[in-house]
């Protein structure tokens, strides 16, 4: 269950049944420096929910708030200039797979929101039914669905495209924080058949490189750890970009008398996080993997 509601200008998502939990709506994007005023109103809410999470943004890596917290994380990069991180931050590797897509023809640019933009978007999401071994949730979209999704934040987004003449074959969408300081990536996604010419790397290369031309001092590509979940390609991915862990205050505030209990007893969490133990998780995305491959006549490769 999913729903909607502005509470003190901001856009608040409510989801979960058992507890309802409400987050920014730019969450990850979004942070709060008095979060008080909208706790409040939150617990005066219509909706009800039960718990509001928020996180803290980066350099904050210390608790600022009382309120009940566990640490979450950001896959993270610290810029100082571009050059610095081409140089000295950057693997071996993943620099010559940057250098790699632009002898084969990729040409990395800023680009507008527009319906142009747009159905490049759509074309690369409907590519493929699976992405990293599961139902990828963009594929089947509407051009109509695509733009919807596409056009948020857009006072504070910088989309970068990877072309191949006129063809999209990749892009970012990052959203820059209200202080111009923190930058995440709301998406990133390249064509599986252009996978040769390498261009989910220079799209991060020129990512950097549009950060460092605001002056802004960390980029956010995700998450780097998820739930128990163990080290993988996208994990290894980010490493070879130059990105570390930095773990930050998570905050979970109970709003009602049941949302103190699913604190206590940690139902905001997964419950296979909570009970099921990693090694079978890992096994069972292995099958799920496989069985998506048979399923769709694809390879490895192209999970």
């Amino acid at each position: 269950m999913n729903q909607l509601i502005v509470r003190e200008n901001r856009e608040i998502r409510i989801s979960g049944r058992f507890p309802r939990i409400a987050r920014l709506e730019g969450d990850g994007f979004e942070f709060l420096t008095d979060p008080e005023p909208l706790i409040q109103s939150l617990r005066k809410s219509d909706a009800k929910p039960d718990l509001f999470t928020f996180m803290q943004k980066l350099p904050d890596t210390e608790p600022k708030f009382s309120y009940p917290m566990e640490w979450d994380n950001y896959a993270a990069l610290k810029i100082t200039t571009f050059d610095e991180w081409w140089m000295k931050t950057l693997g071996f590797k993943a620099r010559n797979k940057a250098k790699q897509a632009q002898k084969k023809g990729v040409e990395l640019r800023e680009v507008p929101f527009s319906n142009e933009l747009v159905r490049g978007i759509w074309e690369v999401y409907n590519e493929c039914p699976v992405r990293q071994g599961r139902r990828f949730t963009h594929f089947g979209k509407t051009l109509e669905q695509v733009y919807e999704d596409e056009s948020t934040f857009l006072e504070r987004a910088i989309f970068i495209g990877a072309y191949l003449g006129p063809q999209l074959i990749g892009f970012i969408k990052m959203i820059v924080d209200e202080t111009g300081t923190q930058c995440g990536t709301m998406n990133i996604i390249s064509m599986i058949s252009q996978r040769d010419k390498a261009p989910t790397n220079a799209l991060v290369a020129q990512a950097v490189k549009s950060c460092a031309d605001r002056g802004i001092q960390y980029f956010v590509y995700s998450q780097f750890a998820y739930g128990k979940k163990a080290k993988s390609s996208i994990t290894d991915f980010k490493e070879r970009n130059g990105m570390v862990q930095i773990d930050v205050p998570r905050y979970y505030v109970p709003l009602t008398p049941f949302g103190k209990l699913a604190w206590q007893l940690q139902l905001h969490r997964k419950l296979t996080d909570r009970v099921v133990p990693e090694p079978v998780l890992a096994k069972a995305r292995e099958l799920r993997a496989d069985w998506y491959a048979r399923k769709f006549n694809l390879s490895k490769e192209a999970l």
